[in-house]
């Protein structure tokens, strides 16, 4: 096990998926600043590319080959957990995945191994072979 999750007293995986949420919508909004964009209702309309289930899913299974086993098993509890109020739009699958995709941000961010939070980000938000971010 990590010893920095060894070592930390972890919150359940809802609130880590919470605080994952906050963390990765500040990443987003951070890109999209640095991107040139400047007026809020052009930032809060592409920030919603980024954000939905359906974006964390891509997300997560563009890093998923990437992470240990700790990482793997706080995704896995998020996306199992009872919990989970899905919208209509994102299907069951989408929903689990984007979940745990932001348990284990917030997880990273909890235990501030903000280096490996930071690259696992990055690759997250690259697509195609271009390295465009997404």
């Amino acid at each position: 096990m990590h010893e920095k999750i060894m070592g930390a007293s972890l919150p359940s995986v809802m609130a880590l998926a919470y605080l994952g949420d906050a963390r990765h919508a500040l990443y987003v909004r951070e890109m999209l600043v640095k991107s040139g964009l400047s007026k809020p209702k052009d930032l809060n309309l592409r920030s919603l590319d980024y954000v939905t289930a359906e974006a964390q899913a891509e997300m997560y299974r563009r890093i998923e080959h990437l992470l240990t086993e700790d990482e793997l098993d706080i995704v896995r509890r998020a996306g199992n957990s009872g919990h989970l109020n899905r919208p209509k739009h994102a299907s069951p699958a989408d929903y689990r995945a984007a979940t745990g995709f932001e348990a284990l941000v917030g997880m990273l961010y909890y235990i501030n191994d903000n280096e490996r939070l930071t690259m696992l980000l990055d690759l997250a938000h690259k697509t195609s072979d271009e390295g465009e971010e997404k």
